[in-house]
């Protein structure tokens, strides 16, 4: 509002402004004068950039409202009874102080709010103060919806100017980063926050992450960003890697921890974290007074507070029910005596007879409520029991949403029902486990041996576990839309039935590789489930019965013919993904006739179908952004009929398309004014797409990548595969096109260390790199270029010169590899294990296959890989998954294999046996007569309740 104050003489004093930061070659030097009468008036935007303003304002509102004027205009300086004062003042921040004072509201933004503050402060405008620090308290307090208006470079000056100014809002600007923690380390900014801030964060009680691990990755990132070279750093003498003792080591993820060995920075800090998480997963009683010596428990304490909305603890072998129940406890529980003792008994009373939860006296834990959490990743954290776990998860986080629990194969099924009512708000749940792989479809099945069942002790002189609860229908229906089973062979009919029922309100639903249901049983929740938009139901019997209820209402099976008509109320009309790749049992004409009414759909997936032209040509949709149609018998024309009408489309996968070849050789002969540089296909996807995954193989050459030069510019994904021919030059070209790739596979290529050497020194996004079977070989000079972002490498038949040395180039200037396969390197030995397990000890997957003398003596320097979690290996690592062996590997022709109850985590072990095979007469003159043939392989599988055998022919 306008100062109704008069401005008659005697009470207006003029006010010379000028700006000490402005300059003095002003384009306007007019002298302005403005009063505060007319305050409302005035133009900020054209003032705020003039060197001098004068201001005729009222002596008496400006003496009540600023301590600064009262004591300059009323005291005994000489300037009380002047007429005119000169002000130097930054004019912006003047000008918006003086309108304030003579009342117009203010606008505070965080470009202007540190400005005003401190005129506020200067000039002693106590109003000014009180509504600059409410403003602050506002946009800071716990309850705003965050990101804040405030940039984080604005809320640094603000911490900064604060500390050198001794004012009062410092602890709660670091109580409001320390809350949102993870918003601070997302900011382009994170690296100019002041030690001392960060320092402070860290330790803050109310310090909010995820997880440890980000946090430690957060840290590593400032420092790396705030100090010089690694290799030039003096460690022990840089008081700010204090910073790490606040990390609490023992909780980061098992693969984390090792892998960060290798860093000069937290190397020893990686070292005792490594120790303490083995010593916590591998421990056969979970002893807390052991472990601490009986000391302070908070280095075990899961960071839970009032914010804390995602709960990762996913790769953390380490983390039990005592632990997690440790740290939802009070923190005065957590050192009473009693309480400790009942949290090293649960294990036992957890594994006596498989005790059911329910009976555990759970009132006696008083865990605390974390509102906020609604997320909860505990994939593969193999000594959590899930089970009790959910107990625990129902009591402390009440709105929980979203359940991740990967790889966690101790989990019955038929628990899930448990899991549903016991946290009534989830809607995600992922519960996906190790594929089995004997799919029906895909091996040849010699011989299946008697499944081993779980056994239950029933001794006498124990409790008896009672017998598992037939699962009962409650009235309130559970909210879940997404659920996720992958790979769950102890999932069958009866299970599928009963979530048809309970889950009404499902969306997606993932059932990839669950080999013990039928076309029968899935057809039942297509049928039940019309909300259903996503289904992934690759290498399953989904078949007949399931296009049946996906296309119920529209459609009627006689014999042959089939009804085409198009009606936007079935299910197959609303799908938005369909992945049924390996689905082999489903006929051409109910292909066709599903394919003709999927019009909504925008991922799809039709590998190694029964899939042809005729049921490709029957697609209308035209929203498809994925497509799958690798190894089937579709032609060029017919993928570019789907290309035409798909002008989002992403992502084309059709390796192992014979067809692909065929068809564009017959265009080519057919039509002699068609340029060989402009292949049909790749034209048609150069002309209307912008891609950024692709696949193909047979036709795929040159040429057909100058014509997809225009699709190609923001490919993320790039594998070429058998029948496809870029050539060196091409290869040369790939990563100009296609500057933005992250992997890049290639299958019988043409490839040679220039190539390589410029795809590794050109492609600085690349975190996969395999280079299979291909013509010519590679030494170490391709590898002789930093790749600080590659994850996962394989070398098969590609590098079969490699030594040692050569090896340790590679592990030099590649040192994040997480993922390694090693294929016909014949050249190394048993030595090479030390550069591996040195250079890579964050490994969790390790292929090695025909590589010398690599295993002569043992595999013994693979033990410091502890993250190892797939091993192509004999060997007893304590957290391994799975396992391919060979019969020739065997010391005396057979392995010890492990009994239910001892095999630990693995979930899955292929052993391959050999024949021997007389070889040609050339070479029977030089040597021994035979050489070994691989003839069949063995695969144990363990799920939640039994081991089951099976022997196939194919070597898996």
């Amino acid at each position: 509002m306008e100062s109704n104050v008069d401005a008659t003489d005697g009470e207006t004093v003029i006010l010379n402004c000028i700006d000490p930061n402005a300059s003095s070659l002003h384009e306007d030097n007019e002298e302005i004068v403005i009063s505060t009468v007319e305050v409302s008036q005035w133009d900020l935007s054209s003032l705020a950039h003039r060197p001098i303003i004068k201001i005729k304002a009222n002596r008496q509102r400006l003496v009540q409202q600023s301590s600064y004027f009262h004591g300059l205009l009323c005291g005994s300086f000489s300037e009380s009874c002047f007429d005119s004062i000169s002000i130097h003042w930054d004019m912006e921040s003047l000008l918006s102080m003086l309108r304030f004072l003579f009342g117009c509201s203010l606008d505070l933004t965080s470009e202007n709010f540190l400005p005003l503050y401190e005129a506020a402060l200067f000039f002693g405008v106590e109003k000014l103060l009180l509504v600059c620090r409410s403003w602050l308290n506002y946009v800071i307090s716990e309850g705003r919806i965050w990101p804040p208006p405030l940039h984080l470079e604005d809320l640094i000056h603000i911490w900064e100017y604060g500390r050198e100014n001794a004012t009062d809002f410092i602890p709660q600007l670091t109580d409001c980063l320390a809350r949102n923690f993870i918003w601070m380390t997302s900011c382009d900014s994170f690296h100019n926050v002041p030690f001392e801030l960060l320092l402070s964060c860290v330790k803050h009680p109310c310090l909010t992450v995820d997880s440890e691990k980000h946090l430690c990755d957060s840290i590593l990132l400032w420092l790396a960003a705030n100090t010089i070279p690694y290799d030039l750093l003096n460690s022990t003498g840089d008081a700010r890697l204090e910073i790490f003792t606040e990390i609490r080591t023992s909780l980061l993820s098992l693969p984390f921890a090792a892998g960060k060995r290798r860093c000069p920075l937290f190397s020893k800090f990686a070292e005792r974290s490594v120790d303490a998480i083995l010593s916590l997963a591998t421990s056969s009683s979970f002893s807390l007074a052991n472990i601490l010596g009986g000391g302070d428990f908070s280095q075990l304490r899961i960071r839970l507070t009032e914010c804390t909305k995602i709960l990762d603890l996913s790769g953390c072998p380490q983390i039990s029910l005592p632990l997690l129940l440790l740290s939802m406890l009070p923190f005065s529980y957590s050192v009473d005596t009693m309480l400790t003792k009942k949290l090293n008994q649960l294990p036992l009373k957890l594994e006596r007879f498989n005790m059911d939860v329910s009976r555990i006296p759970w009132e006696t834990f008083p865990v605390l409520t974390f509102e906020a959490v609604e997320v909860v990743d505990v994939s593969n954290c193999p000594m959590l029991h899930l089970e009790a776990a959910i107990e625990c998860f129902s009591k402390s986080f009440p709105s929980l949403t979203t359940l991740k629990a990967a790889y966690t194969s101790n989990f019955r099924t038929m628990k899930l029902y448990q899991l549903l009512q016991r946290c009534p708000l989830l809607s995600n749940i992922d519960l996906t486990v190790e594929s089995n792989p004997v799919i029906p479809a895909k091996v040849s099945v010699i011989s299946s041996f008697p499944v081993v069942k779980l056994q239950i002790s029933t001794s006498s002189n124990e409790e008896t576990c009672p017998a598992v609860p037939t699962f009962h229908f409650s009235r309130r229906l559970s909210n879940i839309t997404n659920l996720i089973l992958e790979g769950r062979t102890d999932i069958y009919d009866s299970d599928l039935h009963n979530i048809a029922e309970c889950c009404p309100s499902l969306c997606c639903i993932n059932l990839n590789v669950c080999t013990s249901i039928t076309d029968s049983g899935i057809s039942v929740i297509l049928l039940k489930c019309v909300g259903l938009h996503s289904i992934f139901a690759c290498d399953t019997f989904f078949a007949h019965n399931c296009v049946l209820s996906l296309c119920r209402d529209i459609s009627r099976f006689d014999g042959v013919a089939m009804k085409m008509e198009k009606n936007t109320n079935s299910l197959a009309y609303k799908l938005q993904i369909l992945h049924i790749g390996g689905c082999k049992a489903i006929s051409e004409i109910t292909l066709l006739e599903l394919i003709s009414q999927l019009y909504r759909v925008r991922s799809l997936c039709l590998r190694e179908t029964q899939l042809d032209d005729n049921s490709l040509y029957k697609f209308s949709g035209s929203s498809l952004e994925m497509l799958d149609v690798s190894d089937t018998k579709v032609s060029c024309h017919a993928v570019g009929h789907v290309v035409r009408r798909s002008p989002h489309l992403k992502c084309l996968i059709a390796r192992g398309c014979r067809h692909l070849l065929k068809e564009e050789s017959n265009i080519l002969e057919n039509s002699p004014a068609l340029s060989y540089n402009c292949p049909v296909l790749y034209y048609e996807l150069g002309k209307s797409c912008n891609l950024e995954e692709i696949s193909l193989g047979w036709g795929f050459s040159f040429f057909s990548l100058e014509a997809l030069r225009p699709a190609i510019k923001m490919l993320r994904t790039f594998i070429v595969g058998l029948g496809g021919s870029l050539g060196e030059d091409g290869l040369k070209l790939v990563p100009t096109f296609c500057p933005w790739l992250e992997t890049l596979i290639l299958y019988f290529q043409v490839i040679s260390d220039s190539v390589v050497r410029n795809i590794l020194e050109t492609l600085k996004n690349l975190q996969v790199l395999a280079l299979c079977y291909c013509f010519g070989e590679i030494s170490s000079l391709s590898f002789q270029f930093s790749a600080p972002c590659l994850r996962k490498l394989k070398l098969e038949r590609v590098t079969a010169q490699m030594t040692n040395d050569d090896l340790l180039t590679l592990a030099q200037n590649c040192m994040n590899i997480t993922e390694l396969s090693l294929l016909g390197c014949r050249r190394l030995n048993s030595e090479s294990q030390d550069t591996i397990s040195n250079g890579w000890p964050g490994l969790i997957s390790l292929h090695l296959e025909d590589c010398g003398e690599v295993t002569a003596k043992g595999v013994t320097s693979l033990m410091n890989c502890q993250a190892l979690e797939d091993l192509l290996l004999r060997h007893n690592m304590p957290l391994l998954r799975k396992v391919a062996l060979d019969v020739c590997d065997a010391k005396d022709g057979d392995f010890d294999l492990p009994d239910f109850t001892d095999r630990r985590f693995l979930s899955i072990v292929k052993i391959a046996r050999c024949n021997l095979k007389r070889r040609t007469l050339d070479s029977m003159k030089s040597g021994p007569c035979t050489t070994p043939v691989h003839a069949e392989t063995l695969i144990l599988t363990w799920d939640s309740e039994k081991l089951s055998r099976t022997v196939v022919k194919e070597r898996l």
